[in-house]
């Protein structure tokens, strides 16, 4: 598998959704009259009666002994500030069950086809797409699509959000074909709206590019990446610093669409704006220089050995040289400072410097066992194995799996490993399972890339030690087609096994 073409399964979703912006109810007016809600949601999801469900039920309104004092408006408007408090705090089953009540509420309040049950449908939806429940989700985007095209028409800005949250759904149901469509579509609702050089299209591109290299697709990947750096750079013209963070995710997609010396190239001119503006000892330095020591981890596959073992260690100098700016500046926040040095003694770990690592290791135990705050970090960062170096895994088992062309249903399955983590950082005792067990291909492809990996190894009184046993599952993607294709294979082989058999026995 070369290295811009990597089935990647960690996407963009998390960040379509944190996105989103939900809807806002305004406090009804005087008398009878309703306030409509105003337009400026951004979630997923929605549908007409009957709302799509999955997991808990929705629960009866609460019975309220002074309800009479509120009017519907009010009631609505509280139970969507209820919603709002439960995402926020994570209780995503309780928001769930909230956000069917705000559907039943909007319907009754306004009318299954209104733009306000729209929106409730579109923040229902996402709520189910964070609990996991794909195709409620997909429904009920579709369902506020359809009515925000009836109400309005086919090109309405309106249509952006939940456009984005279904695509997103369609992402992690694993169709990523219909999640190109859907993408595309938004994006070009952006531009009748907005103009083609609109910089709210790059979050949709974003998804648009995640969405092609699932597919394998990496040209269209990389080609979308160069049409957001377009945007960037037009939209801060005269601003660099401001295009920074656009710089960082551009190096962050490039490494995993496996370009890295494309990713190094931006890393370095990150670095490059900062020292012409802020000067070569400033902080914000810190970060780009660790993702770029970092990118000397991978190399191309073509390159030879020796080559590889110069790039690696080419990566010392941008570590050294952070964690330098990280010792000398006073204002800097602990963790921040912590976890630079981290990086250094991790990059001596995987270049078998070991001696180096404990001592640094040692130093930032030590830095972290002060108060309870950084004891806290210290079990998270030091007293499990942290890997160091990841490859992305296949998240389908073909081509034609991961392109949608077929009707037929993707199924799951899983690869289990088994291993430990060395003193040293590096796997051993390592045993595989695959489920189902055909798919021997997949199991190699997943036991190959757990063994390649270095770890920070466990810590015990900062000294480094092996770790307890580790079960590591991958889950991927299959059609019954490839399952059957592969029995048959297996039967074909057995038959043949035998018949050579019967042929030397007969000799």
């Amino acid at each position: 598998m070369g290295p811009g073409y990597l089935f990647l399964y960690e996407s963009m979703i998390k960040k379509t959704l944190s996105a989103a912006l939900l809807f806002v109810l305004s406090a009804a007016g005087a008398g009878h009259a309703q306030q409509p809600i105003p337009d400026d949601d951004v979630g997923p999801g929605d549908q007409v009666v009957p709302v799509a469900q999955e997991g808990p039920e929705s629960a009866p309104e609460p019975t309220q002994s002074a309800d009479d004092e509120f009017t519907d408006e009010e009631r609505l408007i509280q139970e969507f500030e209820r919603y709002r408090r439960l995402i926020s705090e994570g209780a995503f089953d309780e928001a769930d069950t909230s956000a069917k009540r705000i559907v039943e509420m909007a319907i009754r309040m306004y009318g299954a086809q209104s733009l306000e049950t729209s929106k409730a449908l579109n923040n229902l939806a996402l709520v189910q797409h964070k609990n996991g429940q794909y195709d409620a989700a997909i429904q009920n985007f579709q369902s506020a699509i359809e009515i925000i095209e009836v109400q309005e028409d086919r090109l309405n800005g309106q249509l952006v959000n939940p456009l984005k949250g279904l695509g997103s759904a369609q992402l992690g149901n694993g169709r990523p074909d219909l999640a190109v469509r859907t993408f595309n579509r938004a994006t070009h609702i952006t531009h009748v709206n907005e103009g083609p050089h609109n910089i709210e299209q790059v979050e949709i591109l974003e998804s648009l590019a995640e969405s092609s290299v699932r597919m394998g697709d990496s040209k269209s990947a990389r080609d979308i990446l160069d049409r957001i750096h377009i945007l960037n750079v037009r939209h801060f013209e005269n601003n660099e610093l401001g295009l920074l963070p656009s710089l960082m995710r551009r190096a962050s997609w490039q490494h995993r669409a496996g370009y890295y010396n494309d990713e190094r190239a931006t890393y370095r001119r990150a670095i490059r704006i900062v020292e012409a503006k802020l000067g070569r000892d400033d902080p914000q330095l810190i970060h780009p220089l660790k993702r770029l020591g970092e990118s000397f981890y991978f190399v191309d596959v073509s390159q030879s050995t020796t080559t590889q073992q110069g790039l690696v260690a080419t990566g010392e100098m941008y570590f050294k040289r952070a964690a330098r700016i990280a010792d000398q500046a006073p204002d800097l926040d602990w963790r921040e400072r912590a976890g630079i040095n981290l990086s250094l003694a991790d990059y001596y770990v995987y270049v078998d410097s070991h001696n180096r690592a404990r001592k640094i290791y040692k130093d930032i135990w030590d830095f972290l066992s002060t108060d309870e705050e950084r004891l806290a970090a210290r079990r998270e960062w030091l007293e499990a194995p942290m890997a160091l170096r990841s490859e992305a895994l296949p998240a389908y088992v073909s081509a034609q799996s991961a392109s949608g062309d077929s009707r037929e249903q993707l199924l799951t399955g899983t690869i289990r490993v088994n291993y430990t983590v060395s003193a040293r950082g590096r796997v051993r005792n390592i045993s595989t399972e695959a489920i189902p067990p055909e798919f021997v291909d997949m199991q190699r492809i997943v036991h190959r890339e757990i063994r390649r990996r270095v770890f920070r190894p466990r810590m015990v009184d900062a000294i480094p030690q092996e770790s307890d046993p580790i079960l590591f599952e991958h889950s991927f993607y299959y059609r019954q087609s490839d399952l059957d294709e592969l029995k048959k294979k297996k039967a074909a082989d057995g038959t043949q096994n035998r018949n050579t058999s019967n042929r030397e026995s007969n000799t």
